[in-house]
């Protein structure tokens, strides 16, 4: 899994965490296991829905490639429900199995390329129970996302612990094929400070996210579109993955 250089920083993930929040997605994953069960979330960032989960019962290993994104998550951790591995996607072994594994976020459009893909989507499957089902989500490509990343149209404020007030904007760097490079802008007001993170984000097709699950081991998949279970079409924001293991 690539590592974001700004959130390898402690700074740079507080400010990414206080601007990033799950909504309906956040209430998909949370609800999606009727039971508790073991849970591997992969890419779990300041670790939001992986202690959303683990108050819920669930036995919650969360991994992250980057150290800073980590420290934002174990503090939210207060109870040390949450087992955190600091490792990319690809190459994290632990000797547990698991009924259930999440890249929530779109964290798997950080992956840029099939060897990538499928290097770390065999290494969750060689961790998950026969039958366990991975979900994934992408944005369509179809849906065009990024024309809206401009300056203008993503423009937000927060008032920050400890920070004060934060401005973030993001704008595009480059389109090229399958990928799209943006810079996230984070301007602080107290220190007159702009910091920038920049990402580049792959945007596979449907029919490609089905066949490196296949390649990668994983039974038939059911794709959404949203949130709500709508199946997935051309014109779904969303390409919501869900396989069996």
């Amino acid at each position: 899994m690539p590592v974001d250089k700004a959130f390898a920083r402690f700074d740079m993930a507080r400010l990414y965490d206080a601007f990033n929040h799950h909504g309906e997605d956040g209430d998909f994953y949370e609800n999606f296991a009727e039971t508790p069960c073991r849970v591997l979330d992969i890419g779990c960032g300041t670790g939001s829905m992986t202690v959303r989960l683990a108050n819920r019962g669930h036995k919650v290993t969360g991994v992250d490639p980057a150290n800073g994104m980590l420290q934002v998550a174990r503090m939210k951790d207060s109870d040390g429900r949450v087992d955190w591995i600091h490792a990319p996607a690809a190459e994290f072994t632990v000797p547990e199995r698991f009924d259930l594994a999440i890249m929530t976020g779109h964290v798997f459009q950080v992956f840029l390329d099939d060897a990538e893909t499928l290097a770390a989507l065999r290494n969750i499957r060689r961790h998950m129970v026969p039958g366990g089902r991975l979900i994934l989500e992408s944005r369509n490509p179809l849906a065009k996302a990024w024309e809206d990343w401009t300056r203008e149209k993503t423009r937000e404020e927060r008032i920050i612990d400890g920070v004060g007030p934060v401005e973030v904007t993001y704008q595009i760097k480059d389109i090229e094929a399958e990928h799209v490079t943006f810079d996230a802008v984070f301007a602080v007001e107290a220190t007159g400070e702009t910091l920038t993170s920049e990402s580049r984000l792959r945007f596979p097709a449907a029919g490609t996210i089905e066949r490196l699950l296949a390649e990668a081991g994983f039974g038939e998949s059911v794709l959404l579109g949203w949130w709500d279970r709508t199946p997935y079409s051309e014109t779904s924001p969303e390409i919501i993955a869900i396989a069996r293991a």
